[in-house]
């Protein structure tokens, strides 16, 4: 591997997906023809609201990491790729770059213009990593968060070197559950096992080193962070609902889902909430031509 250290945290030499679910890094990215990205655009139009509300934010220590080494600023322009709901976009916006937000799921861009329409420096971009509509050599720092192994790689590294400046730098980012951290981890996970049938797959296709390093040209950084929820039923149950893999009503899957979903947090809540904690993870390098 070729990853490079970070003085941060811990350098990660394993696809994090295989260390967790068995799985080998590259054979498991999602490429049926079509549905990567066709349907990735997609997925996500009937879980916007969940998915606003219930997905987890990023660490400031993770925002810290694009400043000290990724060129975040109050004079950068960034481009979010994948920016969903605006989560990252958010925090991006409080350090004072501008931002576009460029997000092909029209309901998901609509909760992030909802959020963030009235910040001036926010500029929403119906797009995607491969057609983002940005003008030539415009942005400074490009970043993507939960979204990268949804994407085309070669159409998006194309597109990517195409609306950067020289020397600028791209940051991916996810927050993914450790494994068997806790007893809860454990139950939660074996819930998604049974009832979501694309699960393992796609968790499978996230933090695809191969991947990430043909995107950027070359060897990257690794970071990784300490992120967590506190959730209550209701909390817990948005949060699965947002995933494109849980099974939403009218399947068969759904109500012995959120049946389990209901013993889990029984047996697990303290105090009326559970802490679902999370690994952020964040690969950055300069984007390079030609490699």
């Amino acid at each position: 591997m070729d990853t490079l250290p970070c003085s941060h945290a811990c350098i990660e030499t394993q696809h994090p997906a295989a260390r967790w679910h068995g799985a080998a890094a590259a054979p498991v990215r999602l490429r049926l023809a079509g549905w990567r990205v066709t349907l990735a655009t997609e997925r996500f139009s009937s879980r916007a609201d969940a998915y606003a509300r219930y997905r987890p934010g990023y660490p400031q220590s993770a925002i810290d990491l694009l400043a000290a080494s990724c060129g975040l600023s109050a004079a950068a322009t960034v481009a979010d790729l994948g920016s969903g709901t605006g989560i990252l976009t958010e925090l991006l916006l409080a350090r004072g770059a501008q931002v576009f937000a460029v997000e092909p799921n029209d309901a998901m861009r609509a909760a992030a213009e909802a959020r963030l329409g009235t910040q001036a420096r926010f500029h929403s971009i119906a797009g995607s990593a491969e057609s983002t509509t940005l003008p030539d050599a415009s942005i400074n720092l490009l970043v993507a968060a939960q979204a990268f192994h949804w994407f085309d790689v070669p159409a998006a590294r194309r597109e990517a070197l195409r609306i950067v400046r020289p020397g600028a730098f791209g940051a991916l980012l996810w927050n993914e559950r450790p494994a068997r951290v806790d007893a809860f981890l454990v139950d939660y996970e074996a819930l998604l096992l049974k009832h979501a049938a694309e699960y393992a797959a796609i968790s499978a296709s996230r933090a695809d080193e191969r991947g990430m390093r043909e995107f950027f040209g070359g060897t990257m950084q690794f970071c990784t962070f300490p992120n967590q929820q506190h959730l209550d039923f209701v909390g817990l149950k948005g949060r699965l609902m947002s995933s494109s893999y849980a099974p939403e009503e009218g399947h068969p899957q759904h109500e012995p889902m959120i049946a389990g979903l209901t013993e889990v947090f029984r047996r697990h809540a303290r105090h009326g909430e559970v802490v679902l904690r999370y690994r952020t993870l964040v690969y950055y390098a300069q984007l390079r031509p030609g490699g």
